[in-house]
């Protein structure tokens, strides 16, 4: 830490919703120059508390000083300008602007007046904060076409543009690989040097022994303990977390595990540009787990196989039989079922209700001459919302005021609901605290003993060789190779996934499309259609009525 000094303090903060206290009197301080850790199980309060900080919203008690200055809470304006800058666990760019469009969003840099923007040092800007993130992507694209690393590495850039005083990280390297977290810790190494705090929320415990200077911890809405680092330890870390001795994840057992028939069986799996000549095999009881770095096809795979995507060649059968390419329904109708990576937009409906989330797989099995039975709806809900520890307010709450680890076990729950003879996981625990995750791991030991078929695909290389009996590893879009020995490394891993030249998956650049993608970009620039559309309707106006372009009506105008 820089000093002993404080950046932020906050004195106690409260917070209730619903008649459920999601924080209750919790103080904390943060010095200039330290990477202080936010820690506690899902629904703890942690995103609550993060939201008062950056001003979405306004708690019932308490206040927040920046400084020795009071924030006025309850407004973004007043958080940014104080410098606090956050960035969310689940992305909040926008998909239909460009990376440096997003990146710039609000604050532009113009010129003329400010009639146009200045492209020119949006995009210079932009480039040297993606090499300082070691990201090469093209900053052209939409960010709706980006994966999900790539979008929360748009977020982090953005957030550094501004230059605050405390950047707050909610699960920053959920959805990044290993090589993406290395460069994102070199980067809060950096701005700890030049005096800027951070504040740094995760579930991977590792990671904030790696890189905080303290931890607060939550319990149940409150304030448990704030220790340094280097004076704790992980077991002890969990404990205060939550109140419990927690079993780390390991291998049951280095002997295989008995299977039975082939369940999952994929053939030539293509899509060019993406993945190309994927074949494997999932035996029933056998949790088959799928590594690699972030773009390298995985999660694609995993649609393409559930009829999420289209493939143009390659074939994929349950049990024996074909699947119909690009057919969920049928995919569903076979006994498939795959929780997505991304549960926002491909997972859950979020204004609806937990039960209705959980039940939405199945509700043909609840419906009795077209009418939903509401009763039965319910009981299956519970059963789930037991099973899986989820922390909502009551059955009919919104999917979307629940915290992103317990929107997680919800997309988790509602696929399990179905009984699937094939389950397919991506980044089954992205986001889900210590505790749940020893639980979801357990469910998966449980499910591959009842002779359910798994696909595991995870950037948790520990989560990924503790639960699989085989690892098969991709790079660039094709199987680069299997691991199946019962003592596989993280570093065999690591060595056929990292690429050693370009592959079908390697970014495109849009350079060389010559003069035809010039002219599709200048008319995809906003600020330019916009002028067209005003020079457009001038004209039109002024053949209606010629006296528009009156020197009186301009200077009116004007």
């Amino acid at each position: 830490m820089a000093s002993q000094e404080k950046l932020i303090e906050g004195v106690g903060i409260s917070k209730t919703f619903g008649g459920v206290k999601a924080l209750a009197d919790v103080s904390f301080d943060i010095a200039p120059g330290e990477v202080h850790a936010l820690c506690g199980e899902n629904g703890a309060g942690k995103s609550t508390l993060i939201k008062i900080l950056a001003g979405s919203l306004m708690p019932d008690a308490g206040e927040v000083q920046v400084q020795g200055q009071k924030l006025a809470l309850g407004s973004v304006t007043a958080s940014e300008a104080a410098g606090i800058a956050v960035i969310y666990q689940e992305s909040t760019t926008f998909p239909d602007l460009s990376v440096e469009e997003n990146i710039f969003a609000g604050r532009e840099p113009r010129r003329f007046g400010g009639l146009l923007l200045d492209r020119v040092s949006m995009r210079r800007q932009t480039r040297a904060l993606l090499e300082r993130l070691g990201e090469r992507f093209d900053q052209q694209l939409p960010a709706g076409d980006l994966t999900i690393a790539q979008r929360q590495m748009v977020q982090i850039a953005r957030a550094l543009s501004r230059r605050s005083r405390l950047l707050v990280m909610d699960e920053p390297t959920a959805p990044l690989a290993s090589e993406e977290t290395e460069a994102l810790f070199k980067i809060i190494r950096q701005l700890r040097v030049e005096g800027m705090s951070v504040l740094y929320v995760s579930h991977r415990l590792e990671e904030v022994f790696t890189i905080a200077d303290r931890v607060t911890v939550l319990r149940d809405g409150r304030r448990v303990d704030c220790r340094r680092t280097v004076n704790l330890s992980r077991p002890e870390l969990i404990q205060l977390m939550v109140g419990r001795d927690i079993a780390e994840p390991a291998r049951e057992s280095t002997q295989p595990r008995q299977t039975g028939e082939v369940l999952l069986n994929v053939q030539g799996l293509t899509r060019p540009g993406v993945f190309r000549d994927v074949s494997f095999h999932v035996h029933a009881s056998e949790i088959v787990g799928l590594a690699g770095l972030i773009g390298a096809g995985r999660s694609e795979v995993a649609q393409a196989i559930f009829g999420v995507d289209r493939p143009e060649g390659g074939s994929v059968s349950v049990a024996g039989e074909p699947l119909k390419p690009g057919s969920v329904q049928s995919a569903v109708q076979s006994g498939v079922a795959l929780v997505p990576e991304d549960r926002q937009h491909l997972g859950l409906v979020l204004p609806m209700s937990v039960s209705a989330n959980l039940t939405l797989g199945i509700l043909k099995s609840l419906t009795r001459f077209s009418l939903l039975s509401a009763q039965q709806e319910h009981l299956l809900a519970q059963r789930w919302i037991r099973n899986l520890d989820i922390k909502a307010a009551s059955l009919e709450a919104p999917v979307e005021t629940l915290s992103g680890g317990n929107q997680q076990k919800v997309v988790v729950g509602k696929w399990l609901a179905t009984s699937p003879r094939v389950l397919i996981l991506d980044e089954p625990t992205r986001g889900i605290d210590v505790g749940a995750k020893a639980e979801i791991h357990r469910l998966i030991r449980g499910l591959a003993g009842q002779g359910v078929a798994i696909l595991l695909i995870s950037s948790d290389l520990p989560e990924v060789l503790s639960l699989s009996d085989r690892v098969l590893v991709m790079r660039n879009g094709v199987i680069a190779g299997e691991l199946a020995d019962g003592k596989v490394t993280q570093e065999q891993v690591l060595a056929l996934a990292i690429p050693s030249e370009p592959g079908p998956s390697a970014p495109q650049t849009r350079t060389g499309r010559g003069k035809a993608w010039g002219l599709k970009r200048l008319f995809q620039r906003r600020e330019y259609g916009l002028l067209g559309f005003l020079a457009f309707t001038i004209a039109i106006v002024t053949w209606v009525n010629p006296a528009f372009l009156a020197l009186g009506n301009i200077r009116d105008i004007l």
